[in-house]
């Protein structure tokens, strides 16, 4: 083994050792070292795609899982052994011998299993097995985490092809379950070597872009931060105060989400103020006193203060944030937290907590894994994962008072479905702090919403993509999966109707378009195409509604638009989507757009409205 190797792989191997020996009793530190001294003999003649020692690997895993997520014995024994399965003939009995059932537990689940089919793909399934270690036990995803920040860090020695693959996978899968777990260091440095790979140009440019404003910046920046640290001591507050710059990718994902250059971006750095306490009691009393004093002298940009100590964000997330003028005219956001709240924030899920943000939403996603289990030809597996990965959460509440967590930028739709599938299904409106809204309207951190019903009011196709939350995609899967489906497609020129004369055309892939028989380009088709004709029954259903309008014209008078109205909705029971009316020397025109099962039924209203006092013609007019 080169020596270089050797001294740094034993570097590692002792600082495992030293930190595990300050948690873990001696009869744990010899299962420990025999885990080591087992994938050291089960790898000694692997190497890496570096040239590496292949041993370097479980070694540097072992080390993030001990040193940077602060893991117990088991999962560092686990991280040490987690390819000697994979790799090295060794089975999982041999490791539940040796080192007991938890081990191999842990071991079990990062090891990818080898199909002779997969039931969607290598890459789905192994996804599959990872998560379904959460209904037992979340250390086996940290375990797998750990190992993912590893061959993030060493991914250069890949073909790009590798590196895509890896990266995209990482982007996609690994950093959103990071920080749903309320790992944050883990997840950005997953999401911006993910970036790195991908899209190294553009990674290189953001990257240079932010070291030249850093630069630029310095002066000013440095300036406040005197500042606040000479206010801060001048009112007895021990505090440090640090810069912390965006990453690139953050950076990337302000862009994108804002649909905006770097130079328009804003928050590229933040300010974090990290403050000592000697108990919970104290946390929000010093915090507020280092608000209080910071905003007596800076100006504070009005709304800007988003309380995350009072309602941490459902990964479990903690701080005060508020946004400041510098002395040059510029805000600053400045994040206020305890030594407390940044480790937590470091370690998220295995930090020791008291509150249960972080325990609500495992719980949560337990149910999600469970009830894709018995929905998968409803949704697709991963779509229903990524669904509960969302990078950031609102609360909003009912008018009870209930706090209803959902991603950012949900919907009133959303909250409906969260909170009972039966009221998203027949939701109506929403009345967002007492305002009469769409049920499509995003909802933003505090806002009160009611949702109103109706018990034959049904979704809308369009709901699908108005909705963000696993549940909700889910609910409107199944309603619209169990719904009717019409077998024609209705041509787009004519506007066919049941009961109307039909005539039907296959195309090559047995697709059947419906055209009156009266249509121009039905005659057009069917004088090229004679052989594609095919003989079609379009008979009324009661499941399906088709669009059309019709066009008045008449003489105005008192209560003439009233009548024609209670023609389609009271006589008929049909639903108005669309009224415009129009008076010009006494002479009425209207167009009114509602749906009906059949032409039989449009007729209807057609002569119901003929017989109208003062109505000269009414007629049907295409949709554009």
């Amino acid at each position: 083994m080169d020596r270089n190797y050797e001294d740094k792989i034993q570097a590692d191997v002792n600082a495992i050792f030293t930190l595990m020996e300050q948690r873990v009793d001696e009869k744990q530190m010899l299962l420990i070292h025999s885990a080591y001294e087992l994938a050291k003999f089960a790898h000694k003649d692997q190497r890496r795609k570096s040239g590496e020692p292949y041993i370097s690997h479980p070694v540097a895993v072992a080390r993030i899982v001990a040193e940077e997520i602060e893991l117990g014995a088991n999962p560092v024994m686990a991280a040490f052994l987690h390819d000697v399965i994979e790799d090295c003939p060794y089975t999982i009995d041999e490791i539940r011998e040796r080192f007991g059932d938890d081990v191999a537990f842990l071991v079990g689940v990062v090891t990818k299993q080898k199909k002779a089919k997969y039931d969607q793909s290598k890459q789905v399934d192994n996804f599959r097995q990872i998560l379904s270690s959460v209904q037992f036990d979340v250390r086996a995803i940290l375990v797998k985490l750990a190992d993912r920040l590893h061959n993030m860090r060493t991914l250069s020695s890949m073909c790009p092809d590798k590196q895509m693959k890896i990266a995209s996978e990482t982007d996609y899968f690994y950093a959103p379950l990071a920080n749903r777990l309320g790992l944050y260091n883990v997840k950005t440095e997953l999401e911006n070597l993910s970036f790195r790979y991908r899209c190294p140009r553009e990674y290189e440019k953001l990257e240079k872009l932010l070291t030249e404003l850093q630069q630029t910046e310095k002066a000013d920046v440095d300036a406040f931060i005197a500042k606040a640290q000479e206010i801060l001591a001048d009112n007895g507050i021990e505090a440090r105060i640090e810069l912390r710059m965006r990453s690139p990718y953050s950076i990337w994902r302000k862009m994108q989400t804002k649909e905006c250059d770097f130079q328009h971006v804003d928050g590229k750095h933040y300010i974090r103020i990290i403050y000592k306490t000697e108990g919970l009691q104290d946390e929000k009393r010093v915090c507020l006193h280092i608000y209080a004093v910071l905003s007596d002298f800076f100006k504070e940009r009005p709304c800007s203060v988003v309380n995350y100590i009072n309602a941490p964000k459902e990964n479990g997330y903690q701080s005060f944030h508020v946004k400041l003028l510098n002395m040059q005219g510029k805000w600053e956001e400045i994040h206020i937290s305890s030594e407390r709240m940044i480790r937590n924030n470091r370690l998220g899920c295995t930090a020791e907590r008291t509150e249960d943000n972080v325990k609500a939403w495992l719980e949560k996603f337990k149910a999600v894994l469970k009830d894709m289990a018995y929905h998968t030809n409803e949704m697709d597996y991963m779509d229903g994962v990524t669904a509960s990965f969302y990078y950031d959460n609102i609360m909003a509440f009912t008018p009870k008072g209930k706090c209803i967590v959902l991603p950012k930028n949900a919907t009133a739709l959303d909250f409906a479905f969260e909170i009972h599938t039966e009221l998203g299904i027949h939701a109506v409106y929403a009345r967002i702090n007492g305002k009469l809204s769409s049920v499509k309207t995003i909802l933003h951190r505090g806002d009160c919403v009611e949702i109103g019903t109706a018990d034959d009011s049904m979704p809308e196709s369009d709901w699908i993509h108005h909705v963000l939350t696993y549940k909700a995609k889910r609910s409107l899967g199944s309603f619209f999966a169990n719904r009717p489906v019409m077998e024609y497609k209705r041509c787009t020129c004519c506007h066919p109707l049941p009961g109307d004369e039909v005539i039907g055309f296959k195309d090559a892939e047995g697709r059947i378009t419906l055209h009156k028989r009266n249509c121009l380009a039905a005659i057009r088709q069917a004088s090229e195409q004679g052989d594609s004709i095919v003989a079609v029954n379009f008979d009324e259903n009661e499941n399906f509604l088709f669009p059309v309008r019709i066009r008045i014209q008449g003489i105005d008078r008192h209560h003439l638009l009233n009548d024609v109205v209670n023609c389609i909705t009271e006589q008929q029971n049909l639903s108005i989507s669309r009224l415009v009316t129009e008076t010009k020397d006494r002479i009425v025109e209207t167009m009114v757009d509602f749906e009906v099962h059949s032409s039989e039924e449009l007729q209807k209203a057609i002569d119901n409205i003929g017989k109208i006092n003062n109505v000269d013609e009414v007629a049907r007019i295409d949709i554009e």
